[in-house]
């Protein structure tokens, strides 16, 4: 059984890798929450995500032989209005975990974002070069920058992550949108962004297979279908059960407080497809995937 430390244990993607590690892993989540679960081969770290220290000797104890780096603060608002507090998690920790990999020849899979990009051209390859148009987006840039000089490493960016926390409730919008669903709030949609979303289970397959197998460099993790803010979010309602009417298109400057966000960032996964066994689905089968509310 190999050790597979995992950070931002208690955030939404990680609840997917941790509930479906399985048996072949020791999982160590390395989380500033207290222990969202217990179960055989689940070992919990509570610490302060946001002092490289306390990181580094985290991951001294542990040992492990791969790391998937999932923490961040992923709130492109949040961000945007506290970015010294989004440079020390996003990019601080990245380096922290970045340098702990060179020193000890560590395997580390880096969760970037297809917000790198400044969505002026879509069906992005992973040549692409990043032009980041908000904070968020420059500290996972920043991030790729730091990940690039690691020798054992996959950059994975990722787009617009659809599901329910299997393990809370994480930066799911899902989770924000379905009690609006239910009551019949308005729910204002930007109809120019383009997104090639990707289900959280489908996601959690993919960081665990990348765990184990020889591939490094940069991949596109994301769906095979292209769909636009207001096309996504209205048939996400009828898949749940709900109506689509209250789904409102609204310009992004009529949104208050909402920081700037790139207009195409629909991601080419030709590579990852060629990589990976794990299917990379269409909207209806990762719908499918995703857990009842």
């Amino acid at each position: 059984m190999g050790k597979l430390a995992i950070t931002g244990g208690g955030g939404f993607v990680a609840g997917s890798v941790i509930q479906q590690a399985g048996s072949k892993w020791e999982v160590h989540a390395l989380s500033g929450k207290a222990p969202l679960t217990k179960r055989p081969g689940l070992i919990w770290h509570t610490l302060d995500l946001k002092q490289p220290s306390a990181v580094r000797t985290a991951l001294d104890a542990i040992a492990p032989e791969a790391i998937i780096h999932a923490a961040a603060i992923p709130d492109i608002d949040f961000c945007e209005k506290n970015p010294a507090l989004a440079r020390a998690v996003n990019v601080g920790m990245t380096a922290a975990v970045a340098d702990w990999c060179t020193r000890k020849g560590g395997r580390l899979i880096f969760l970037s974002s297809d917000n790198v990009f400044d969505g002026e051209k879509g069906n992005y390859v992973e040549e692409d070069l990043p032009a980041p148009i908000n904070e968020y987006a420059r500290t996972k840039a920043a991030g790729e920058t730091i990940v690039a000089g690691v020798a054992n490493a996959v950059i994975a960016r990722v787009a617009l992550v659809m599901g329910f926390g299997l393990l809370g409730g994480g930066n799911s919008f899902l989770e924000k949108t379905v009690p609006m669903f239910r009551a019949g709030t308005p729910i204002y949609v930007p109809p120019e962004e383009i997104r090639t979303p990707i289900d959280v289970v489908t996601l959690g397959r993919v960081l665990l297979e990348l765990a184990e197998i020889d591939f490094r460099g940069m991949l596109h993790l994301a769906g095979t279908e292209v769909l636009d803010r207001v096309t996504l979010t209205r048939r996400l309602a009828e898949r749940l059960g709900f109506s689509p009417d209250n789904v409102i298109p609204r310009s992004p400057t009529q949104i208050a407080g909402r920081a700037s966000r790139p207009r195409d960032v629909s991601l080419n996964t030709a590579k990852a497809r060629s990589v990976l066994k794990t299917p990379l689905r269409d909207f209806d089968a990762s719908v499918d995937l995703i857990a009842k509310p």
